[in-house]
């Protein structure tokens, strides 16, 4: 009986409350029955209630954290009446996100009656037009009363449970619905201030910030019973969905907004393809939501807890990089991400409920858009600074410029000769440049031009034959959107070295454009021609570099040859025209291949 003692002592009545006392937590004195497949009825649970099976959980304080559970759980609460006259009372389940809630009173008669309502079920439904699930309850003078609450969810279930005399919970809702009011009028005012400077600026950082605060508000309007209440009609219920699909938005525009404000595509390129795919993720987890929201809600946590951890740690290290951006992102953002875990330690039991723990995630985002606003204010100043710098250093160039002017036209008359041959020297570099291709090192466009007209017209006057081979990288845009641009250009200069590597000295390799190249070959009838690209297709294979989006696994290329001996009755654009074709046959016939075309008038 001893041992027994604390449980007997925390199932009593709590008394009624009387006006100006405010909330009392009535979570030690509610006894609890697990129902795991739902099943049990009203007059099945009464029994179990005399039986003794209805226990008070020890350490209930500030609400019953259940953890994510597929059972519905019966809850008993005695009420007392010392007065003389009848309390009327309201019993808050401050938990808006419950799916399920079936408040259970009996009427004069001792008969139960159900008042059934919850998160997945319309506004309309409640007893009480309040943003949580209220209940009206009246409790005789001298007498006690005991209620039951049925309670069950498809996400995390938390059930804090407060009783209020009625106008004191009528002057707290008051007082609570001017703080959300605060808030969401601190959230559209950063949310149309950035979008302002989004359209002026056109920069994407703005837009993403935009998409976050607008989701970060949803999901909280969601969590805090708002939203059923003002945001959609109340016949529409999917207040879990909506919670869920908003974090996952706001995560994903979170990820975005990161790898922009802290530039890591350039400090930390392998973090920033890893922050893409997880805003990847969290765009397509709504569609998970819609279909099993029940299963993953655990999984889903975790992973809003995971972004939240990488996040602060890329902000972090950015920091640790002194990177200025990175102490504002640390500062703004790390108070987003202390709300955030403390909400979610909640969620999984870990920390008590009580009105930190309830808004902390609130709490942190206000923080947030006040450093955040602090950030933009230095953004500001720093690029005016810049502006105010780059000007100083314009004028300094200016003068220096004046100067050397001045001192150049001291020396002109004795070095006019000097700086013509210097002249001189640079032109001719500077064409021995615009020959070559800038990316691969080899002969470009105007190079091949200008080497086919003069072949053409040598070969016309001996009669002999003139090759050309025109290549193309199999698949080059599928590797060039998969590695990126930076990796397609070393595969560019890799081919263009392979292809160079089995011509002749009498060839020319050139880049024709894009990922094509062209060999011209003096001299060559069709067989020789066609092994020199096969070598090259060959070569190009023997590379093995790696392309999991073609057919091959690895970079291959495609080869169309043409073969004239020019005469008056051909011209350079049949013969252009023909190798062009014959490479469109190589790739129709499944690329990696070589195909020569038939002799013009053949």
């Amino acid at each position: 009986m001893v041992l027994l003692l604390p449980l007997w002592v925390a199932a009593q009545a709590v008394q009624v409350q009387a006006v100006g006392a405010g909330a009392l937590d009535v979570s030690p004195a509610l006894a609890v029955l697990e129902d795991a497949d739902g099943s049990l009825t009203l007059p099945e649970v009464l029994a179990a209630d005399r039986a003794g099976r209805m226990v008070p959980r020890p350490g209930a304080s500030q609400g019953l954290s259940l953890g994510f559970t597929r059972s519905a759980f019966w809850l008993r609460l005695e009420v007392r009446n010392p007065g003389s006259a009848v309390a009327h009372q309201l019993l808050e389940v401050s938990n808006a996100r419950i799916s399920h809630v079936s408040f259970f009173v009996p009427d004069d008669a001792g008969r139960y009656t159900e008042t059934r309502t919850g998160g997945d079920l319309p506004f309309a439904t409640r007893a009480v037009a309040h943003r949580h699930l209220v209940f009206p309850l009246q409790v005789a003078p001298q007498a006690t009363q005991v209620v039951y609450l049925r309670v069950q969810s498809t996400i995390g279930l938390i059930v804090p449970v407060q009783l209020w005399a009625r106008p004191d919970l009528d002057e707290h809702t008051h007082t609570d619905y001017m703080l959300h009011a605060w808030y969401y009028g601190m959230a559209t005012a950063m949310l149309v201030f950035n979008l302002m400077l989004w359209v002026a600026l056109r920069d994407r950082i703005y837009g993403y910030y935009v998409v976050f605060v607008g989701a970060t508000a949803l999901m909280l309007a969601s969590k805090a019973g708002l939203a059923s209440q003002y945001f959609w009609p109340g016949a529409l219920v999917w207040s879990n969905f909506s919670y869920y699909t908003a974090a996952s938005v706001g995560a994903a525009a979170f990820c975005l907004f990161t790898r922009r404000m802290l530039d890591t595509a350039t400090v930390l390129p392998r973090v920033h393809r890893a922050l893409q795919v997880l805003a990847a993720v969290h765009l397509l987890a709504p569609l998970v939501y819609w279909f099993a929201i029940t299963p993953v809600a655990r999984f889903a946590t975790l992973l809003f807890l995971l972004t939240v951890l990488a996040v602060t740690a890329v902000g972090a290290w950015c920091a640790f990089l002194r990177m200025r951006s990175g102490y504002y992102f640390l500062g703004a953002f790390g108070m987003l991400a202390v709300g955030s875990l403390v909400t979610t330690a909640r969620s999984f039991g870990w920390l008590p409920t009580n009105a930190f723990t309830v808004n902390g995630f609130q709490l942190g985002s206000n923080l947030e858009m006040l450093l955040l606003a602090f950030a933009l204010a230095d953004r500001f100043n720093q690029m005016r600074r810049e502006k105010h710098l780059a000007q100083r250093e314009l004028v300094s160039a200016q003068q220096q410029l004046v100067d050397t002017l001045r001192a150049s036209e001291l020396e002109l008359a004795q070095r006019v000769e000097e700086r013509t041959r210097q002249l001189q020297v640079a032109n001719e570099r500077l064409e021995a440049l615009s020959m070559v291709d800038g990316l691969t090192g080899i002969a470009n466009r105007r190079h091949f031009d200008q080497v086919l007209h003069k072949e053409w017209t040598r070969l016309e006057r001996a009669a002999q034959p003139l090759a050309l081979v025109m290549l193309d990288v199999d698949w080059f845009k599928r590797y060039n959107d998969h590695f990126g641009h930076q990796a397609g250009d070393e595969c560019l200069r890799a081919v263009a070295q392979a292809i160079s590597g089995v011509s002749r000295a009498s060839d020319l390799v050139a880049r024709y454009g894009g990922e094509e190249f062209v060999i011209i070959a003096p001299g060559t009838d069709g067989p020789q021609a066609l092994q020199m690209a096969q070598r090259a297709c060959d070569a190009v294979r023997a590379l093995g570099m790696p392309h999991p989006l073609a057919y091959e696994s690895v970079v291959t290329v495609s080869c169309g040859v043409a073969v004239t001996v020019p005469g008056p009755d051909d011209s350079l654009e049949n013969l252009l025209g023909q190798a062009d074709d014959a490479l469109y046959e190589a790739k129709a016939q499944g690329r990696n291949r070589v195909v020569l075309a038939e002799p013009l008038g053949g």
